[in-house]
């Protein structure tokens, strides 16, 4: 990575205001989920044994630009301070007197979480002026935020105006990871692709069509290329106007691109639908495609089988309803058998999914950003990594 990170600056006493993604759930008023939280901790802690006075920035939910209560972030300094072993200020707002007093009475190695930015509709407008408000709390600004990194606002962008701006150890490693993945595999290098729609996904297929050895596609967006190869996917959730796409997609890809063979249906959209597993040319009317099929999951743990790099996004089904979720949870399994793979997992869906089946710590890297990551896949420039400071 060509761009600044923590370890080129002088951080020590400075005041320091860093981007983290805190977007985490909330139940009962406290902290659902503190996986974003804790994959922040190592920046954290390196400022804070730096004697920096932190200044963290996030937002949560979509408040709209308005102040919505049970979106503060008044809960998250709390799980923070239990993370790090001391206590995390709060303020009550992100810019203006509120923010300025909190900064005021912080200390050498103290912490402060300024409350949710989004609370502002200036933030998602990129403000100059709420940008500029924001980096006068600071000396320094860390964007450690990946899964806000393809969105240009203020706390993103319009901060690094007016301030230094590096990147965080999570940035840091989420860059390098997909960075080296799309630029320099070691091969064979595999990408497994799934989730509901292929119109999400046509620019990652085309960017790595040229890139990868072999391109496993389930979910919901396979029925769109099953249906442009002539098969009857029934009541299947399908994109009828991206048949066209998909079927120009198979003609580029040829024998690279490898599609279910067998499906796992049912009779309605329902956790307790009736199932049946059949070949993709035997859809019954009326029924939909939820899973892979047995003799796909074959398949495609074959196709991984001495993969050197990995990349997966989008799960294999419809895997919130356990029945299933098995086309999902065995590719997870078969990734986590894999000896000598960069295992690399695209955010969302298929974060949740490694998690669920077990599997998370046997994999090389769990991306904290589900759109950023599918951007940069993409090969997209993601605003937030290119206004840090080049090295």
């Amino acid at each position: 990575m060509n761009k600044k990170t923590i370890r080129d600056v002088e951080v020590s006493r400075k005041r320091v205001l860093v981007r983290v993604d805190f977007n985490v759930p909330l139940e009962d008023g406290s902290v659902g989920d503190d996986t974003r939280i804790v994959a922040a901790l190592p920046t954290i802690r390196y400022l804070v044994e730096h004697k920096s006075r932190v200044i963290l920035m996030s937002h949560l939910g979509r408040p709209k630009g308005k102040v919505v209560p049970d979106q503060s972030l008044r809960p998250v300094a709390e799980r923070l301070g239990q993370l790090l072993g001391q206590p995390v200020a709060f303020a009550e707002d992100c810019i203006g007197p509120k923010a300025e007093k909190a900064v005021k009475a912080l200390k050498p190695g103290q912490v402060l979480l300024l409350e949710n930015l989004r609370f502002h509709p200036e933030e998602e407008a990129n403000d100059p002026e709420f940008s500029r408000q924001l980096a006068s709390l600071a000396d320094l600004y860390v964007n450690d935020a990946f899964g806000t990194a393809h969105r240009a606002h203020a706390s993103t962008v319009g901060v690094t105006d007016y301030l230094p701006a590096v990147a965080g150890f999570l940035m840091e490693k989420e860059i390098d990871y997909l960075g080296r993945a799309l630029e320099n595999p070691e091969r064979p290098f595999v990408a497994i692709l799934g989730g509901a729609k292929i119109s999400d996904k046509i620019g990652v297929v085309q960017n790595l069509l040229g890139k990868v050895d072999r391109l496993l596609v389930g979910g919901g967006m396979a029925n769109t290329f099953l249906k442009a190869q002539g098969y009857n996917v029934a009541a299947s959730l399908v994109e009828d106007d991206s048949v066209d796409v998909a079927r120009r997609l198979l003609d580029e890809g040829g024998d690279k691109i490898l599609l279910p063979t067998d499906v796992v249906v049912a009779d309605a959209f329902a956790a307790d639908a009736a199932m049946k597993e059949v070949p993709v040319d035997s859809v019954p009317e009326g029924w939909r495609i939820l899973d892979i099929g047995a003799e796909t999951i074959a398949s495609f743990t074959k196709a991984l089988k001495g993969a050197r790099t990995v990349i997966w996004n989008g799960p294999m089904g419809v895997f919130e309803f356990p029945r299933f979720a098995e086309g999902t949870f065995a590719l997870a399994r078969a990734l986590a058998q894999l000896p000598d793979a960069t295992t690399i997992i695209g955010g969302g869906d298929s974060a949740a999914a490694v998690t669920q089946a077990g599997v998370a710590d046997k994999m090389s890297h769990i991306s904290t950003g589900g759109g950023a990551s599918l951007e940069f896949l993409e090969g997209k420039v993601l605003p937030g990594v290119a206004a840090l400071d080049d090295k």
